[in-house]
């Protein structure tokens, strides 16, 4: 076999590295140190990196080429560098949270999702970068981070998003083959679409959350973030399972078997033309037609399908949030420490949280039993939902995230906007869903572009099946950034 390149090594996926490691064509140490480096190197450009795990990445990179040496490694991920969100928790590293009062914070313990995965032979490389406390009070600027803005491997001048930035920056880099990033309300699929890579919500409860920062208790979500589909399942094999110690565990293990193209032709594709065809701004309308021009290519039916309208789905996971997150960390919001969060939105809204009164969350709870409804109506007529992973490219660094530009005319379509699922992403969280998303070209500036699939509980194989097809048809998954110096 032919040497490959460093920069190629960097960029080759979990699949490819796993085949690498297992034919002896490279070492875990090996893939460790060219990790390590890169991260050391070009981490502090997109301000992804909290931490280096540098002496426990070592030691689990020789624990993995003794166990493939021995021929006794059973996952595909043995040797596989990888990054973790910065709260999660990983024995002996700093676990910040992505906040100012925690800078400092120890912990001496392993997240059950970071255990498992050690237990696998995956190498943690490094603790990635996150929005102060995933957000959970709102935030202003990109700047709510104690590692500062994270910055898309596409254009520095943009935004990774939030709240996982660290984690899709680092994929989209070429600093480790895969990541861990949480979702609460969009959260893997924001970053994903805004940094190029393809990012899996997992359904609720299929990936134990002990020893993670909690924001939303009955929200929060952990999953991959990869170059391709093929590689998050890996990685989702090995993420998910039961855990008796964590009381919102689902108790389901998760295996994935490929859907064939025959079988994929049975699946009914629910759709929205107004979300490809209004809700994203003028420039990005042609990339998603031609992505949507795909998925009808590929013999899978089409059919018009909209969740209600009447239901607000983005105010009630809010309040959601807000309630919850408010409660989880109301020690530290009526402590002097609170003052150094970065963001003075993030800051408020905490606060105000702790306001939101018993009536107005157990409605937004009675509002979410009637999103949770819809969604069982709308799967009664169609399998899985498409539609834009973000209406844009990434906003820019400088660029105030409560101030959204208005959505742009459609040409030819006048009066009120035609049924969307403009709230699929608030909606998904409230039902807890899973979504996967997947990259589906460029603006004209060079910024991804994505779409998205949701399913219903537990059809994490399907939207796998779907997405690994889709990335058959297309190589946008496969881009990389221009050149990181």
């Amino acid at each position: 076999m032919a040497a490959q390149s460093d920069e190629d090594l960097a960029f080759a996926g979990v699949a490819a590295l796993a085949r690498l490691l297992r034919e002896r064509h490279i070492s875990s140490v090996e893939l460790t140190e060219l990790f390590l480096g890169r991260l050391e190197r070009l981490g502090p450009q997109f301000n992804s990196v909290a931490s280096l795990a540098a002496e426990r990445a070592r030691r689990e990179a020789q624990r993995a080429d003794e166990a493939l040496r021995r021929e006794t490694a059973r996952s595909a991920l043995a040797g596989i560098p990888y990054g973790a969100k910065d709260l999660l928790a990983a024995r002996g590293a700093p676990t910040t949270w992505g906040a100012p009062p925690y800078r400092d914070q120890v912990l001496d313990h392993d997240a059950a999702v970071v255990a498992k995965l050690r237990r696998a032979g995956a190498v943690l490389a490094a603790k990635l970068a996150m929005v102060e406390l995933a957000g959970g009070g709102g935030y202003r600027f990109p700047t709510a981070s104690l590692q500062g803005p994270g910055r898309t491997p596409w254009n520095r001048e943009h935004w990774s998003g939030g709240s996982s930035s660290g984690s899709g920056a680092t994929v989209a880099a070429g600093l480790v083959p895969w990541a861990i990033g949480t979702e609460t309300s969009g959260s893997i699929i924001t970053p994903a679409a805004y940094c190029g890579v393809t990012g899996l919500r997992p359904t609720y409860g299929l990936v134990s959350r002990r020893g993670a920062m909690a924001l939303s208790w009955t929200l929060d979500k952990i999953g991959p973030m990869a170059r391709s589909a093929e590689d998050c399942a890996l990685a989702l094999e090995v993420m998910a399972g039961p855990d008796q110690r964590d009381d919102t565990s689902a108790g389901r293990r998760f295996r994935h078997a490929p859907l064939d193209a025959a079988q994929l032709r049975e699946v009914r594709l629910g759709y929205a033309p107004a979300d490809f065809e209004e809700l994203p701004v003028l420039e990005a309308r042609p990339v998603f037609a031609d992505a949507l021009q795909t998925v009808r290519e590929m013999g899978v039916p089409l059919v018009e399908a909209t969740l209600p309208s009447e239901l607000a789905y983005g105010p009630t996971v809010s309040t959601i949030i807000a309630a919850e997150g408010a409660t989880e960390h109301a020690q530290l919001i009526e402590s002097d420490a609170f003052e150094s969060l970065v963001d003075e939105k993030q800051r408020a809204g905490l606060r105000a949280g702790l306001a939101i009164t018993a009536r107005a969350y157990l409605e937004a709870m009675r509002v979410r039993t009637r999103v949770q409804q819809a969604f069982r109506d709308l799967f009664g007529r169609v399998d899985v939902l498409v539609s834009v992973g973000r209406t844009r490219g990434a906003s820019r660094i400088d660029e105030p995230l409560d101030t959204a530009p208005p959505p742009a005319p459609q040409a030819g379509v006048d009066g009120p906007p035609r049924p969307n699922n403009g709230g699929l992403i608030p909606a998904g969280n409230l039902a807890g869903l899973p979504a996967l998303c997947l990259p589906c070209g460029f603006t004209a500036d060079g910024l991804p572009l994505a779409i998205q699939l949701v399913g219903p509980p537990f059809s994490e194989n399907l939207l796998l099946s779907l997405g690994a097809r889709f990335q058959q048809e297309t190589d946008w998954h496969s881009k990389r950034p221009p050149a990181l110096g």
